[in-house]
C-alpha cells in the first residue's frame, strides 16, 4: 500500500469511527429514555475520545463504550441532575427575557453573563469527569476553576465549535452522523492539553 492509499485508508477509517461513535451515543441515550441515558452515553463518548487522544486508537469502540456506559451510569446521572438544574435556570432566564419583550436592557446583563458562564462551564464538565477519578462535587469544582483560569482554552473551544455549528446547520445530516463525536473530540482535545499543562505546572 503506497503512502496515498494509506492516507486515504486512515481518513476513511477515522470517519467511520467518528460516525460509529456518534451512532452509539444516540442509541445509548435512547436506551435510557434520553433522561437517564444521555449522561452515561456522554460520559462514555468522552471516555472513548480520551482513549483515542492518549494513543489507544486500536481499542474496540463498542466494548469500550459499553464498559464506560455501565460503570458510570449512576455517577453520571447524579452529575446530570446538576446539569439539568443549570439548564432549567437558563431556560427560566430565556423566558424572563422573552416576557420582557426580548429587548436588551442593563438588567439582562447578569442573565446573559450567567448563561455564558454555564455554557463555558459545561465545556469542561465531562472532560474533567472522565479524566479524573474524583467525586462529582470535585468534578463540578474543578471544571468551574479550570473554566475560570483558562479563558484562552475557552476561546479556542468556541473558535473551533462555531464553524462546526455553521457547517452542521448548513448540512443537518452531518449533525446526526458526526455532531456529538466531533464536539466531544474538540473539547476533549483542548481540555486534555490544559490538564497536561496544569499537571506539568504542579510537578515543577
Amino acid at each position: 500500500m503506497n503512502s496515498t492509499s494509506s492516507f486515504l485508508y486512515n481518513v476513511v477509517d477515522w470517519i467511520a469511527k467518528f460516525a460509529f461513535l456518534n451512532v452509539l451515543w444516540i442509541a445509548f441515550s435512547l436506551l435510557g429514555a434520553v433522561v437517564l441515558g444521555v449522561f452515561p452515553a456522554t460520559a462514555a463518548l468522552f471516555a472513548v475520545i480520551r482513549q483515542w487522544l492518549k494513543g489507544n486508537a486500536g481499542m474496540p469502540v463498542f466494548a469500550t463504550f459499553w464498559r464506560y456506559y455501565r460503570q458510570e451510569f449512576i455517577k453520571s446521572n447524579l452529575l446530570g441532575l446538576f446539569v439539568w438544574l443549570m439548564l432549567v435556570l437558563i431556560g427560566l432566564d430565556v423566558l424572563y427575557i422573552q416576557a420582557a419583550g426580548g429587548d436588551l436592557a442593563w438588567t439582562h446583563i447578569p442573565l446573559f453573563a450567567f448563561m455564558l458562564l454555564v455554557v463555558l462551564f459545561l465545556f469542561y464538565l465531562f472532560p474533567v469527569f472522565v479524566h479524573y477519578d474524583i467525586p462529582n462535587s470535585q468534578v463540578v469544582k474543578n471544571a468551574f476553576l479550570l473554566m475560570l483560569v483558562n479563558p484562552l482554552t475557552s476561546i479556542m473551544i468556541i473558535f473551533c465549535l462555531v464553524p462546526l455549528f455553521i457547517i452542521m446547520r448548513a448540512f443537518p445530516a452531518t449533525a446526526f452522523i458526526f455532531g456529538a463525536s466531533s464536539y466531544a473530540f474538540i473539547t476533549m482535545w483542548l481540555c486534555l492539553n490544559t490538564f497536561n499543562k496544569a499537571n506539568e505546572r504542579a510537578a515543577s
